[in-house]
């Protein structure tokens, strides 16, 4: 396939443009900002466009000839809490899928993040239950979170216009090369991210699967949890889960199963066969 992946110089871009070119698609990079030391803008199977995503007639015209786009380009954090993440990040994606259904782009997939939860990034975590899985209330206190459940609005408002297009908002993780690197030793002032992680190249697996399985798996536009099942750190999930959660019911079922952690991904191994693996 041809895919158009966009933020691609930057760190989450990056990994899933090599994923991707080491599945033995071409991709079609696009980003505000040249990166001086990448991977693979040698490779002849990529091709690079310096572009503002958020001019429309701009992206369009990228994203002519691709079968489909991953949507990375974003700001990654709240930054300043102030308006510049929120209406940057808002505008581009809805650019990004609008520009798909003009050009017949039907298969898309979103970064979005665990941070639709109030989450690390908010004045005071809070959750309603465990495991967290794609039904729980997401209610962000803050720009960047706020723009990432805007665009999954934005995603269902695409396809109740252009049926035929299928949206996948990949809610990652804590992006990291290893789960070492997620180690935090305040585990209190972690607390909002529940301690978790995702591997980057088991994202990147996540991304290309979101625009690559075949069409008649699912339809129209769905989120899903991408996080690790185990924890970056050393006590167990229900030791930290009485500590710093003790009011947070635990869905039942969940620990007799012998699932650990926070979060629930079966979703994502129902719809996209993805399961987390620490490649490294």
């Amino acid at each position: 396939m041809k895919i158009a992946i966009t933020g691609c110089n930057g760190g989450v871009g990056r990994r899933v443009v090599l994923w991707v070119l080491k599945e033995g698609h071409t991709v079609v990079g696009a980003d505000c900002v040249i990166a001086q030391d990448t991977d693979f803008y040698d490779n002849p199977a990529f091709s690079f466009h310096l572009v503002d995503l958020k001019d429309f007639d701009t992206t369009v015209k990228v994203f002519e000839g691709c079968d489909a786009i991953i949507q990375l380009a974003a700001f990654a954090q709240p930054m300043d809490y102030k308006t510049k993440v929120h209406n940057d990040n808002v505008v581009i994606t809805w650019n990004v899928l609008r520009a798909a259904a003009e050009l017949g782009i039907d298969r898309v997939a979103l970064a979005s993040s665990v941070n639709v939860l109030r989450g690390v990034f908010s004045t005071e975590p809070i959750f309603h239950y465990f495991p967290i899985d794609e039904n729980h209330p997401c209610e962000p206190d803050e720009p960047y979170g706020l723009s990432k459940l805007i665009a999954e609005m934005q995603a269902n408002t695409i396809v109740r216009r252009y049926p035929s297009m299928r949206v996948a908002s990949i809610r990652i993780h804590w992006f990291v090369p290893t789960r070492a690197h997620a180690y935090r030793q305040d585990y209190f002032r972690v607390r909002g991210d529940l301690w978790g992680y995702v591997q980057m190249d088991s994202a990147a697996d996540a991304f290309l699967r979101a625009v690559t399985v075949e069409m008649d798996h699912w339809t129209g536009h769905e989120m899903f949890f991408i996080a690790a099942p185990q924890l970056a750190a050393d006590e167990d999930w229900l030791e930290l889960k009485e500590k710093y959660f003790p009011d947070v019911p635990i869905k039942p079922g969940w620990v007799e199963s012998g699932t650990k952690g926070f979060f629930d991904c079966s979703k994502a191994e129902r719809l996209l066969g993805w399961v987390h693996t620490d490649y490294a």
